[in-house]
C-alpha cells in the first residue's frame, strides 16, 4: 500500500483497497501492492501490471456498497505475463476491504512514512473479524480486533515482521494462539530492512551472505581486493564494495537494527574496521578468528585506545558453540547468534528450558528502542 500512500490519504470519502497477499510462480506483483477505488471511481495502483484490473475495479465497488471484505484468487495465464514483461505467468490472492477514512489512522500512518518512523499495517483476510485491521507505529497500537488476546499475539507477530521490513501471511488462533489457523493475517512493514555488513570476501563470507539474505537482511559484501569483491562471487548479496572496511563503514549508514560480521582475520583490516565499528550504535558486532587472534587483536585494540567496555560489545570468536566447520555451518552458526543477541534468548536447546518457546516480544531485553512493545 505505500506505493498509492500518498494518493489515498487526502479522500475523505470511504474507499475500497485491494491488497495482494500471497503470490504462486511468477506472480505479476509482490505483496503488498494496492489498488484503491473511491466513491468518484478514481483508481490508484495496480496489482497485476493489468491482467486482473479490469474484474478487480468492479468487485471494489461491490466491496464500497456492501462494505463486505472479499479474499479472491487470480490466474495469470503465460501469455498475459508475457504481455507484461514476465516469463511465465502465476496466481495471486488479493484481499479487498472499505476504508472509512473518518475511522482510520492513515494520517499518521503516511506521517509515519514519511519520518522513516517504523510501521505495519496488519489486516485480518480470512476467519473472525475479517477486515479488522491494527496498525502498529513506532510501537503504539491503532485500531483493535476485538479480542485483546489476539490483538496482542497481532502486535507480536507485527513488529516481529517489522525488524525486518518484510509483508507476510501469519496465522493464529481465536485467541492469538501459535499453531493454529482459525485466523489468517496479512502484515505489511514499512520500514527497509535492517543491513548486514559482511567484511572480507571469502568463502565464509558468501554462506553468510546467502543466510543474511535469507533471513531478510540487505547484505552488502566489502572488501579492497577488487579480485576478490565480485558479483559473481556473491550473486546473495544486495551490493559487493570494493573498497577498505574502515573507510566505507565511516561513511555508511548505521542504524540499531545494522549488524557487522568482520570475517577477515586480519590485523590490517579488522583492527581499522572495528575501531570505526565501536563508534556506531550497530546491534551487533561479530568478528571471526581463533582464540588466538582473538587474544592479538583486543590486544591491539587496547593499543588504539579502545576500552574495556567497548570491547566487550565484541562478539568474539564469532558465531554459537555448534561445532560448525563448512562455510555453511559456520554461517548458521553466526546466523543463531545473531538472532539470540537481538531476542534476548539463551542459546541453549529449547529442550533443556521451561520458558515459553514463542517469547513475547515484550520478554526480549535487545529489541530496537524505536519497537519498544506498548500496549494499552
Amino acid at each position: 500500500m505505500r506505493e498509492i500512500l500518498n494518493d489515498i490519504r487526502h479522500w475523505a470519502e470511504p474507499f475500497a483497497v485491494a491488497t495482494v497477499v500471497r503470490t504462486w510462480k511468477s506472480s505479476p506483483r509482490a505483496p503488498g501492492a494496492a489498488m484503491a477505488v473511491n466513491i468518484a471511481g478514481e483508481v490508484v495502483g495496480s496489482v497485476s501490471g493489468g491482467c486482473v484490473e479490469g474484474d478487480l475495479y468492479l468487485r471494489c465497488q461491490e466491496t464500497l456498497t456492501t462494505g463486505t471484505p472479499a479474499l479472491v484468487r487470480y490466474g495469470v495465464s503465460d501469455d498475459e505475463a508475457f504481455e507484461i514483461g514476465l516469463t511465465c505467468g502465476g496466481t495471486l490472492e488479493v484481499f479487498i476491504h472499505r476504508i472509512d477514512p473518518e475511522k482510520h489512522a492513515l494520517d499518521r500512518l503516511a506521517a509515519a512514512v514519511e519520518e522513516g518512523e517504523p510501521a505495519a499495517v496488519t489486516t485480518i483476510v480470512e476467519g473472525p473479524s475479517i477486515g479488522a485491521q491494527i496498525l502498529v507505529i513506532n510501537g503504539e497500537q491503532y485500531g483493535s480486533t476485538g479480542n485483546s488476546a489476539l490483538d496482542q499475539a497481532v502486535v507480536t507477530d507485527a513488529l516481529g515482521l517489522l525488524e525486518h521490513g518484510t509483508n507476510s501471511l501469519v496465522h493464529l488462533g481465536r485467541d492469538g494462539e501459535r499453531r493454529k489457523e482459525d485466523v489468517t493475517l496479512f502484515v505489511e512493514s514499512f520500514t527497509s530492512p535492517p543491513r548486514m555488513l559482511i567484511f572480507g570476501a571469502i568463502d565464509f563470507a558468501a554462506a553468510l551472505a546467502r543466510l543474511g539474505s535469507f533471513m531478510g537482511y540487505r547484505v552488502t559484501v566489502c572488501d579492497a581486493r577488487s579480485l576478490f569483491a565480485t558479483e559473481a562471487r556473491f550473486p546473495e548479496a544486495d551490493e559487493v564494495v570494493v573498497d577498505w572496511p574502515h573507510k566505507y563503514l565511516r561513511a555508511a549508514r548505521i542504524d540499531q537494527r545494522t549488524v557487522i560480521c568482520v570475517l577477515t582475520h586480519d590485523p590490517k583490516f579488522d583492527v581499522p574496521v572495528l575501531k570505526e565499528a565501536l563508534k556506531t550504535d550497530a546491534a551487533y558486532i561479530g568478528v571471526m578468528g581463533s582464540r588466538r587472534t582473538h587474544a592479538d587483536r583486543h590486544r591491539r585494540l587496547r593499543e588504539q585506545g579502545i576500552t574495556e567496555a567497548q570491547l566487550a560489545r565484541l562478539s568474539s570468536p564469532i558465531g554459537l558453540d555448534l561445532g560448525a566447520r563448512t562455510p555453511e555451518e559456520t554461517a548458521v552458526s553466526i546466523g543463531a547468534e545473531i538472532i539470540a543477541h537481538r531476542t534476548g534468548a539463551t542459546g541453549r536447546p529449547l529442550s533443556e528450558l521451561s520458558t515459553s518457546i514463542h517469547r513475547l516480544v515484550s520478554d526480549s531485553t535487545q529489541r530496537h528502542a524505536l519497537l519498544t512493545h506498548r500496549l494499552p
